[in-house]
């Protein structure tokens, strides 16, 4: 393993502010005792930017596309135009810098040169480097269309069709969800302008026959108050293609440029009334009884039908389809916790006495930083629990703190975001325990009283990518920090510009292993196995604490085979 140690300490900062006066002593008692420099008469080279925009599919021109140039050091437009009826675009006379290179089309998805995923590359122009033959390629529009019908083949009105993309831009296989459509009266909805990618789709409705009412009596073969059983009946949340289960869904692969139909076909099955003993005497409000689903990477409220007061701490839910579900209560009294518990619900008429679930904890967070500066203002605190599913989230308020209730016992991982800066969680404490990094561990029922300690991340770390002694455009670049798993808000990524250079800005103290992949977008390189195979011939490096600015690697960084 190539190995790269970087450890600044104030006696080599001191150093080099020293050598750097005297550099610039030199220079000047130069400059006076040979006077000024003349002026060159050799005129002043500039370069050329251009290419052709292509639809990505058919690789055929795209006529009236406009292209854009920024500066990606000073991120001020430079330049635009639009692409004549060959697709050419032409930005004459620019001087050496880096560009990024963007490109629109109505019906196609904006993006820019080699982008991949919040990545792309940029245009590097200077000698030797050839930037006069590109090619800026653009997805065509994609759109899932299709129809959500009934057990009898009727449209199914006003149903909500939820959209779900399977990623992998954390390293990890995750399934994000991202929009909601509703049916339109031919049971008819479209999701439009997609990015290529593998998509899910549930759908949750209500039949329009259905009417759930609460056991007030029985009358045989009438039903629940004169109810006819089979409209006592409620549709389950139902995944294409007709499965029950976010597990047994089937993904969607969509193309670019791609316009799949597909069909939902909704089953109808006996709606269950269940009987919640709340411990409550009425006199404290009203504790309404939750209903959660886990659905792929998300807990989302369930659909069910009206709750009734049958007396009091007595109440009946009704609509609810069989399945799998957390129930939260929430007590109605001040000082109780809410409590929650996880109830496979198949018989009608079960009786849940709720009171015996697990209490729900609250957690109070005060953050302050290492240095000793403020807390920044607008930071939001995100918690993960041990499926690194995001569980909640707040802002921290004026006095640095931030508050969460209804969490259920377990270990938490403490997240910070802002807007232009980053901050990581290194060690958190309570009144008796003190812990290295970014985990909390919270108890069933308690009021948990945490402190955070932040560290910001102030170094921006400046290489090149090579393959054979050439750079490489286009690669992978990630920043491994060594424990991966305690640490995953260490984590640094960038794409190889045009020159094979890149930068990952942000990085906070600490040991890591640099690499480069080519061709790895879409890999889950956050698996501790796929990490391992490709950090054993990275380049290691350290980050020392008092290190400040930007920081240059001294040597290429190999780049590697997916």
């Amino acid at each position: 393993m190539n190995g790269v140690q970087m450890k600044f300490g104030v006696m080599s900062q001191q150093f080099g502010v020293l050598t750097l006066l005297l550099l610039l002593w030199s220079s000047a008692g130069n400059a006076d005792a040979q006077g000024a420099a003349p002026k060159s008469d050799v005129p002043s080279v500039s370069y050329k930017i251009a290419g052709v925009v292509v639809n990505s599919v058919t690789g055929a021109p795209l006529a009236q596309a406009r292209v854009s140039l920024v500066d990606t050091k000073t991120r001020k437009g430079v330049a635009q135009q639009q692409t004549g009826d060959g697709g050419r675009f032409e930005f004459a006379g620019l001087p050496a810098g880096k560009y990024s290179l963007d490109g629109s089309k109505r019906g196609y998805i904006s993006g820019s040169y080699e982008q991949h995923e919040q990545f792309s590359t940029a245009i590097v122009t200077g000698p030797e480097l050839k930037t006069d033959e590109l090619v800026l390629r653009l997805n065509p529009v994609a759109l899932i269309g299709g129809h959500v019908r009934d057990e009898n083949g009727e449209p199914v009105r006003h149903a909500q069709v939820t959209l779900f993309l399977g990623n992998h831009r954390g390293g990890m296989n995750r399934v994000t969800r991202l929009v909601v459509a509703t049916t339109d009266d031919a049971g008819y909805f479209d999701f439009s302008s997609m990015v290529p990618g593998t998509y899910f789709i549930s759908v949750s409705a209500k039949p329009w026959y259905a009417v759930n009412t609460a056991s007030t009596q029985t009358a045989g073969d009438s039903g629940r108050s004169g109810v006819l059983p089979a409209l006592d009946a409620a549709y389950p949340t139902t995944y294409y293609s007709s499965a029950t289960e976010a597990a047994d869904a089937t993904s969607i692969v969509v193309k670019a440029g791609d316009h799949p139909e597909i069909e939902v076909r909704l089953s109808p099955v006996p709606a269950l009334h269940l009987i919640f003993k709340m411990g409550d005497d009425g006199q404290n409000g009203f504790p309404q009884p939750q209903l959660q689903t886990h659905v792929f990477d998300w807990v989302e409220p369930a659909q069910r039908g009206a709750i009734v007061s049958v007396e009091p701490g007595v109440y009946e839910l009704v609509g609810v389809p069989p399945g799998r579900y957390t129930v939260r209560t929430n007590p109605g009294v001040q000082g109780e916790m809410a409590q929650a518990s996880e109830i496979n619900l198949s018989r009608d008429g079960e009786v849940l006495d709720t009171s015996r679930g697990e209490a729900l904890s609250n957690l109070k967070i005060t953050f302050k930083t290492e240095g000793g500066e403020a807390v920044p203002d607008r930071m939001t605190i995100l918690l993960q629990d041990g499926r690194r599913r995001t569980v909640a989230g707040t802002q921290v308020n004026p006095s640095g703190e931030a508050q969460f209730g209804g969490l259920a016992a377990g270990k938490y991982s403490i997240f910070c975001a802002i807007q232009g800066r980053a901050y990581a969680v290194t060690r958190t404490e309570t009144a008796k325990i003190k812990v290295s990094g970014h985990d909390v561990t919270i108890a069933a029922g308690v009021q948990q009283e945490v402190t955070a300690w932040l560290n910001a991340g102030v170094v921006k770390l400046e290489g090149v990518v090579h393959k054979v002694g050439k750079p490489v455009s286009s690669a992978m670049v990630v920043l491994i920090p060594k424990d991966p798993e305690a640490h995953r808000e260490y984590f640094r990524r960038d794409q190889s510009d045009f020159d094979g250079t890149f930068e990952v800005a942000f990085v906070h103290p600490g040991t890591y292993t640099i690499v480069a992949v080519e061709d790895a977008w879409g890999i889950e390189w956050m698996q501790p196995g796929v990490l391992s195979r490709y950090a054993q011939h990275g380049q290691e490096l350290t980050i020392g604490p008092l290190m400040r600015g930007t920081v240059h690697l001294p040597e290429p960084v190999e780049v590697q085979g997916k």
